[in-house]
């Protein structure tokens, strides 16, 4: 299950990608318009610019903006940023693998195989979904013109 934090997140973004190009965007305007608490996003956004997926520049006409193009910004890469692995289970992460202690053999274990399938379906989907990608889906799926966006995820 997606947490707040990567749905903040993901949502903060999107209205980053929105406007990419325009100049920094206050952290304060995400905050309202996507009715995020402010210092849940703050810590948020200080997470993706930790990652490199944000940059920041404070004082007049500072704010955030994306670090890379939308079409550069996978879903998965801002969710791992945030979420950690997209793994259901610890045995079947790339990244944070965990042995299960009760599980007698990993090769034949029948929840094992079918979360590993759950893995794959859910990193591919999400490694091939850029922001770009989410902002067109979103103004497709409401005829939405470009400019207005609904990022009621």
């Amino acid at each position: 299950m997606l947490s707040k934090r990567a749905k903040y997140g993901l949502k903060a973004l999107l209205m980053l990608a929105e406007r990419h190009g325009e100049g920094p965007v206050l952290s304060g305007d995400i905050a309202q318009r996507e009715h995020i608490p402010a210092k849940f996003l703050e810590l948020i956004l200080l997470g993706l610019k930790r990652e490199g997926l944000a940059v920041s520049r404070q004082g007049r006409g500072g704010g955030y903006r994306l670090a890379k193009p939308p079409k550069e910004i996978t879903v998965g890469r801002v969710v791992r940023v945030l979420d950690g692995p997209l793994a259901p289970l610890p045995c079947v992460s790339r990244t944070a693998y965990q042995r299960c202690a009760e599980c007698y053999d990993e090769q034949t274990c029948a929840i094992r195989l079918v979360m590993e399938d759950v893995r794959q379906a859910t990193a591919h989907i999400l490694d091939n979904t850029t922001l770009a990608d989410l902002l067109q889906r979103s103004r497709s799926a409401g005829k939405l013109p470009k400019g207005v966006l609904n990022l009621a995820i």
